[in-house]
């Protein structure tokens, strides 16, 4: 098991667990990492988004690179995606994003990307943490005549804007009805500046909401986590479709106009039924992973379109659609990649496409989303500390437990158990016909492993 790196870099307590020492030390280790597949000094792109943290661990990761020769172009505040398309367009060695996605404030991450606008794979991840654990750590220090250098670059942000505009401008304007009107929650991160400007753009109506960042807020109550605001908010103002994105900007869910919930899995129902239609879903084929909702399948199958799954984590969705050539995969939490548009997670461009389906198709959300008919779930999150998250493999009466309840279920529905790759969490979903079995199903399994594992 990796000592550093989780399914999604690098997360921690800001000050505490994240320090500045540690960053500088992560920061280096990646610089030398990347001098060895570079035969150029390398050029890495950092952006960040909200967090009252997110400055401090940025001036250590620019000291890491700068100590070990490599030069930094600071992108500031911009959503994750837009960090990924900046360092694939800009022919950058590698880009940083310094955030903790959905986590609440004193938490902020590390996530590289390599020089294709993809998150870095496990072996260049476990090379780093090779070289933080050596003893030669010490000795990547650039000749003086070698240091890096630093240039702010927040207008580069206007590029990925332009790619988002002129992906959905034409088709977008041409079906726009002026009774049409978005709400969007930005949850005081990442977003707050781009969609708006995104949104005025294309000329859609929107009210925004959760836009004024104090480096505490993020999160809080707000976003793709915490939809109860914009559902009130929805039904209240009389909005056509309410958007909510995550702290760093790459997860998108929605609600429609009744207030309820857009999924992840709704979301790759409708997007790959339009690109079917479109002739557009390469391969007839979307990747989910195995926590995508039992109605997701039947979708598949009742449109004839091939469904992948992969373990948890949107790096092994992407991994599964390159090597395959799909262009349409996701997670249930909004983290949906088109690959046509660009190589990760975007929530402005999947919002984008979910409105122009609706606005070509001409339907109410609430329709739409009638795409796809969802199989009753149960998640809970059980708090373990990350050195006994693994123990439940071992444990025989929390095995039994599950086998019991997978028979009691049969082919009608599943049970599964994972440890979360970026908190001190163990997962639990069990999903089958009817809410209330699942209820009942469910208690000895969690009280089994708050018993067993605290």
């Amino acid at each position: 098991m990796r000592k550093y790196f989780g399914t999604d870099g690098i997360r921690r307590i800001a000050n505490t667990e994240l320090t500045p020492e540690l960053v500088y030390k992560v920061a280096k280790a990646g610089a030398y990492v990347l001098s060895k597949h570079a035969e150029h000094t390398p050029t890495i792109l950092i952006g960040r988004d909200t967090r009252i943290s997110g400055t401090l661990i940025e001036s250590a990761m620019t000291a890491g690179f700068l100590s070990y020769g490599a030069n930094v172009k600071l992108l500031g505040v911009i959503p994750t995606p837009g960090v990924a398309y900046l360092t694939k367009k800009l022919k950058a060695d590698a880009g940083v994003v310094i955030s903790a996605s959905h986590n609440t404030y004193e938490f902020n991450g590390i996530k590289y990307f390599s020089n294709k606008g993809m998150k870095i794979p496990d072996e260049i991840e476990e090379e780093i943490e090779e070289i933080l654990e050596s003893g030669d750590f010490e000795k990547l220090t650039a000749h003086p005549s070698k240091i890096g250098c630093s240039e702010y670059r927040e207008d580069l942000t206007d590029e990925y804007i332009y790619l988002l505009r002129k992906t959905f401008e034409e088709n977008i304007e041409k079906n726009l009805k002026p009774d049409f009107c978005v709400a969007l929650d930005v949850a005081n991160g990442a977003t707050y500046k781009v969609a708006e400007k995104v949104f005025t753009k294309l000329g859609i109506n929107y009210k925004i909401i959760n836009n004024s960042p104090d480096g505490i807020n993020i999160n809080n109550n707000c976003g793709s986590t915490h939809l109860e605001g914009l559902k009130k908010f929805v039904i209240d103002n009389n909005m056509s479709l309410g958007i909510a994105y995550d702290g760093d900007g790459d997860r998108c869910l929605a609600i429609d106009e009744k207030g309820n919930e857009i999924d992840g899995d709704v979301l790759l129902a409708i997007f790959g039924d339009y690109l079917k239609e479109k002739g557009k879903l390469k391969n007839n084929t979307i990747v989910a992973t195995i926590m995508s909702n039992l109605g997701l399948n039947k979708f598949a199958e009742n449109h004839s379109i091939e469904l992948k799954q992969t373990k948890v984590g949107d790096r092994y969705v992407l991994e599964e659609m390159l090597k395959n050539e799909y262009n349409l995969g996701g997670e249930q939490s909004g983290h949906i990649i088109m690959l046509d548009y660009n190589p990760t997670g975007d929530g402005i461009l999947t919002s984008l496409m979910l409105i122009q389906i609706l606005l070509e198709k001409n339907i109410k959300a609430s329709e739409l989303c009638k795409t796809l008919k969802k199989y009753p779930q149960l998640l809970a999150n059980i708090k373990v500390e990350n050195s006994k998250k693994m123990l439940y493999l071992e444990d025989d009466e929390i095995q039994k437990e599950v086998e019991r309840i997978k028979a009691e279920l049969k082919e009608n529905g599943r049970v599964i158990i994972r440890p979360s790759g970026t908190e001190p969490l163990i997962r639990v979903m069990l999903e089958g016909p009817e809410q209330n079995k699942l209820e009942e199903l469910s208690k000895k399994l969690i009280s089994l492993i708050n018993i067993k594992l605290n």
